[in-house]
């Protein structure tokens, strides 16, 4: 809703709350249709919406969403465009045998504090006794999400141009989250990051 009422114009008309996901049609600055749609938790539940909104005539997609980062130098409220994604989750495995990487030209109009490679997962809160973030950081993985591999992967069967830009709301360590105003003011940063990338495709 928020980036519904920041991008879209008085026209905006929430078209759909199918299984409790919202989305949004209507106008944006540029005069072009722009649709803002929710996609659930995890990849299974993302990939149901996206192959849907593809056969509704998406020609490409741009996910905004949130994130654990994994280096320190990562600060909350940044952002991170995906460089590469990295599959840990089941859902990608199943579309693709490979994770495949964001449309070049629709990643680099991205505007973010950060690039780098998105690892996706279907468990976000990782027992204490795990050591997987370790072995991720090795891997040079900069931040964790659930959705952007699965969606990657749908766009990249339908030929579909994706991105994704996500929105940095805690680390992998540490009980600090992003909130408040702090947390309205990256959501903004987040759905702006996105328009600007769609907005001359």
């Amino acid at each position: 809703m928020a980036m519904a009422q920041t991008l879209l114009g008085p026209d905006r008309l929430m078209f759909n709350h199918n299984r409790g996901l919202w989305g949004y049609s209507g106008t944006a600055a540029d005069g072009a249709p722009l649709t803002i749609q929710a996609t659930g938790v995890g990849g299974p539940s993302a990939a149901i919406v996206f192959e849907e909104l593809i056969a509704l005539g998406a020609k490409w997609a741009v996910r905004t969403g949130t994130c654990r980062a994994l280096t320190a130098d990562v600060q909350l409220g940044d952002l991170i465009a995906a460089t590469e994604f990295v599959a840990a989750d089941g859902a990608s495995t199943v579309l693709s045998a490979t994770p495949p990487t964001p449309t070049p030209d629709l990643a680099n109009r991205l505007s973010a504090d950060h690039r780098g490679v998105v690892l996706s997962t279907d468990v976000f809160y990782e027992p204490a006794e795990s050591d997987r973030a370790g072995h991720w950081r090795e891997a040079g993985v900069l931040a964790v999400d659930m959705e952007s591999t699965a969606l990657a992967a749908v766009a990249a069967r339908h030929g579909i141009d994706f991105a994704s830009v996500l929105l940095v709301t805690a680390h992998w360590t540490g009980d600090a989250r992003l909130s408040g105003e702090a947390l309205e003011t990256g959501v903004k940063r987040l759905g702006e990051s996105g328009y600007q990338a769609v907005a001359d495709v």
